[in-house]
C-alpha cells in the first residue's frame, strides 16, 4: 500500500510539473512524430542541433535509426554550452571519434524505457536506479521535487525536462545537462 501510495504521489508530482507527457510532447515548439525514429526527430528539434551534428559526425545516426528499442536521454543544444565550443571542435576532429562514440552512447540505453518504467524502477531499487548505458558508463536514476534526476559517474546532475517522447524505435527523455564517462 505505501508503495503504490509514493508511487501514484511521485506520478503526480511529475505530471504535474511536466516531466511526464500523457501525448507526445512538442520539443522546443516542433512537434515530434510517434511514427519517426529518433534521428528524424531529434533532426526536426531545434534544441539538438548540436547534438545531431555531433550523432552524425560520430557515425552513429544510422544506429539510432535502427529498430531499437532505444531509450536516449538527449541533451538540449543549451545543456553543451557549459563544455564549450572549443571541446566540442576537439570531439568533431577525426582522431578523437571513438571518445565521440563513447560520450554519446553514455546517453543511450539499449532498450525502452517511459519515464513511468523509470520511476518503478527507481522506488524498486529504494530511491536510486543505476541505469546501464549503451557506452562506457553507468548512470543513476533517482526522483528530486517529482522530477527524474540522472548522475553520471563524475558527479553531473541532468533534469529530465521533457519524457516519452515516443518514436518508432524507442522513447527520447530530453536533458539539460551532458552525461560523460568516468574521468
Amino acid at each position: 500500500m505505501f508503495r503504490s501510495t509514493v508511487t501514484a504521489l511521485a506520478l503526480s508530482a511529475a505530471a504535474a510539473t511536466g516531466a511526464i507527457a500523457q501525448d507526445n510532447p512538442t520539443v522546443g515548439g516542433a512537434p515530434m512524430m510517434a511514427d519517426m525514429n529518433i534521428v528524424e526527430n531529434a533532426m526536426n528539434s531545434p534544441v539538438h542541433t548540436v547534438l545531431v551534428g555531433l550523432v552524425s559526425a560520430a557515425g552513429l545516426a544510422e544506429t539510432l535509426q535502427g529498430d531499437g528499442p532505444f531509450t536516449v536521454f538527449a541533451p538540449t543544444d543549451q545543456a553543451f554550452a557549459p563544455i564549450g565550443q572549443e571541446t566540442v571542435d576537439t570531439l568533431l576532429m577525426p582522431e578523437n571519434q571513438e571518445m565521440l562514440q563513447d560520450i554519446l552512447l553514455c546517453h543511450v540505453v539499449g532498450a525502452e524505457a517511459t519515464s513511468t518504467a523509470i520511476v518503478g524502477m527507481i522506488e524498486d531499487d529504494g530511491g536510486r536506479h543505476p541505469v546501464e548505458t549503451l557506452g562506457s558508463c553507468t548512470l543513476t536514476a533517482y526522483m528530486e521535487d517529482g522530477m527524474v534526476m540522472l548522475e553520471d559517474e563524475n558527479g553531473n546532475v541532468a533534469t529530465v525536462t521533457t519524457a516519452d517522447v515516443m518514436q518508432s524505435n524507442g522513447v527520447i527523455h530530453v536533458i539539460d545537462t551532458v552525461m560523460m564517462p568516468a574521468m
